[in-house]
């Protein structure tokens, strides 16, 4: 049977370095309680979402900061799941939910205005041009993005790498949902207040220092 949605797919590596005896547990009793279910997604109450976690980091610190919300994240990485799944148990959050595969499958089982608030932190850049259209940010992934967020929801993007920051504020911001909320160069510049650095970030690979892009959902 042909796959429904082509493009929905993740490339690159999905699992690198072989996972620690304690992570590999925690993959096995711990990811079946946490994992979000096939079919539709019902959410209830505050919900954030954050599109490639990598190793949790971010995920992990936002839901102890904000108990009272429910955080969906997505990451096909395996060694990413099993490093987000540590933080969980470590902190003992029972606020997160987790889906070990491509967030674009998740996003279109998730209801209309259910998120009110989207994180896609430092995702692959992909910067060789015949590798573009492997980017998570296409005109699709951004019309769900507004479908899922309910309005004044946020939508908050960084990378390190100039070439997608451009091509990540002319496809949003093209969409006639999404404002972008800057007013001058230090909103772009200096990390949200609210913001959690991660261990990539803190790698700095990309080309340029690392650029924070929010976007308000009309």
């Amino acid at each position: 049977m042909p796959d429904a949605h082509p493009l929905l797919r993740s490339f690159g590596r999905l699992k690198s370095r072989p996972i620690k005896p304690r992570q590999a547990a925690l993959m096995e009793t711990l990811l079946p309680r946490v994992r979000i279910p096939e079919g539709p997604y019902a959410v209830a109450g505050e919900t954030w979402l954050e599109i490639g976690f990598g190793g949790g980091e971010h995920m992990a610190a936002q839901a102890g900061r904000h108990p009272g919300v429910t955080i969906l994240g997505a990451e096909p990485f395996q060694n990413g799941v099993a490093s987000a799944l540590r933080h969980i148990d470590e902190q003992k959050l029972g606020n997160v939910r987790i889906l070990d595969g491509d967030a674009r499958d998740l996003l279109a089982r998730i209801p209309d205005g259910a998120i009110a608030r989207a994180f896609i932190l430092f995702p692959d850049p992909w910067p060789k041009t015949r590798h573009h259209k492997r980017r998570l940010i296409q005109p699709e992934t951004v019309a769900e993005l507004a479908r899922v967020l309910r309005p004044g929801g946020l939508l908050r993007f960084a990378s390190d790498w100039a070439d997608y920051v451009d091509w990540t504020l002319a496809r949003v911001i093209a969409h006639p949902a999404f404002t972008w909320t800057a007013e001058g160069a230090d909103d772009w510049r200096r990390p949200p207040a609210d913001h959690v650095t991660t261990r990539y970030e803190e790698k700095r690979l990309g080309d340029c220092a690392p650029v924070f892009l929010d976007f308000l959902r009309a």
